[in-house]
């Protein structure tokens, strides 16, 4: 088959490592970069590669007429950007989350099933060996599960910046939280049927309806719960900022990032996928109650960065388009933590208990 043609809208910290990837990738043509300021420009420059560049978005969707289109725009922009290019015949890769309304992503999946074109939404730790290998040992550890995970980022300058705009869409834990939220539906195959959650307003530097702390608690049918937290901002503390940690009744899991929890690297995309070793403790006793096996340590060699993890997206989106992968499951499991969230944002906002039955 022919090389997949591109068009990359966006082209900030994820739109310039997804067009890194398609550059490197002898199965994508990159034939137009869209952005409104200059890091179309930045980008060309960093890659050495004089790609067409584009301000209006519509205008090189008509121009270019790809066979793709990346989105890596705020999320505000998302629903409405994804259903012109399905509109426009193209395959879509988006960034998390699908939309900023649980009715939009609804309608970006029922344009993607309109036009058979294929969606994959950038759920980037599903593609990470040690992810993947975290999830698969929570699915061990018995039932009810108990999730414990944050993601707290003590940011400055360009970060902060781009976290402000951010919040001119949404929240950190409807932004951060879509992430988790999935990993845990992805360790549990119960429902989730409630909703609480908790926010701060820590500065007068976003919109008045919006908080850059947040904390959520979801309940699950099979009694499972789990808690996620995610504060942007100069004001945040780096203690205890990034935990992931699952029980159950057989023991739990742990993620120990030893370099990626460091000081100073709360804000670091890089180290967000970061997962260095993984721990997992066996809860059962012998007759003196003492433990009968010692924790297991798994360091997976495989250990991408993050431009090689956005490099396996793209072989991903590849994959689908060159062979028809059936991405309903995906598409639906991009909707059900999209959902969640949102709920919890209610939440936050209303200060009520959210169900989700």
């Amino acid at each position: 088959m022919e090389q997949i043609r591109v068009l990359v809208v966006g082209c900030g910290n994820m739109g310039a490592s997804h067009a890194t990837a398609y550059h490197h990738d002898a199965g994508f043509e990159v034939v137009g970069l869209v952005s409104r300021g200059t890091s179309k420009d930045v980008l060309n420059a960093k890659l050495g590669t004089n790609y067409p560049t584009f301000e209006d978005y519509s205008e090189a969707l008509a121009r270019v007429q790809p066979d793709a289109v990346c989105i890596s725009t705020y999320p505000d922009t998302h629903e409405s950007y994804a259903i012109m290019a399905f509109d426009a015949g193209a395959h879509v890769f988006i960034e998390k989350p699908l939309a900023d309304t649980v009715l939009g992503a609804t309608r970006v999946i029922d344009a993607a099933k309109r036009s058979g074109k294929k969606l994959v939404v950038g759920y980037i730790l599903r593609h990470h060996p040690s992810w993947i290998k975290f999830v698969e040992l929570g699915k061990t550890l018995g039932s009810p599960l108990v999730f414990r995970m944050n993601l707290n980022q003590q940011s400055q300058g360009y970060m902060w910046d781009v976290h402000k705009n951010l919040m001119n869409s949404l929240s950190p834990i409807v932004d951060c939280g879509v992430h988790y939220i999935d990993v845990m539906c992805q360790m549990t195959t119960a429902n989730p049927v409630q909703v609480t959650a908790i926010g701060a307003r820590l500065t007068d530097e976003i919109p008045a309806d919006n908080y850059n702390y947040g904390q959520l608690q979801i309940r699950f049918d099979d009694g499972s719960v789990g808690w996620y937290e995610a504060g942007w901002g100069p004001m945040m503390s780096e203690t205890a900022f990034f935990v992931k940690d699952v029980i159950g009744p057989k023991g739990s899991v742990s993620i120990v990032a030893k370099e990626a929890s460091a000081a100073g690297k709360s804000d670091s995309v890089a180290a967000h996928t970061q997962t260095e070793s993984i721990r997992l403790h066996h809860a059962a006793l012998d007759a003196d109650n003492k433990f009968i096996r010692a924790d297991e340590w798994f360091d997976l060699t495989d250990e991408p960065d993050h431009q090689a993890l956005c490099d396996r997206e793209q072989a991903f989106f590849l994959h689908a388009i060159k062979h028809d992968i059936d991405l309903s499951k995906s598409m639906d499991d991009a909707l059900n933590s999209l959902r969640i969230a949102i709920a919890c944002d209610e939440s936050v906002k209303t200060g009520a208990v959210v169900s989700l039955r």
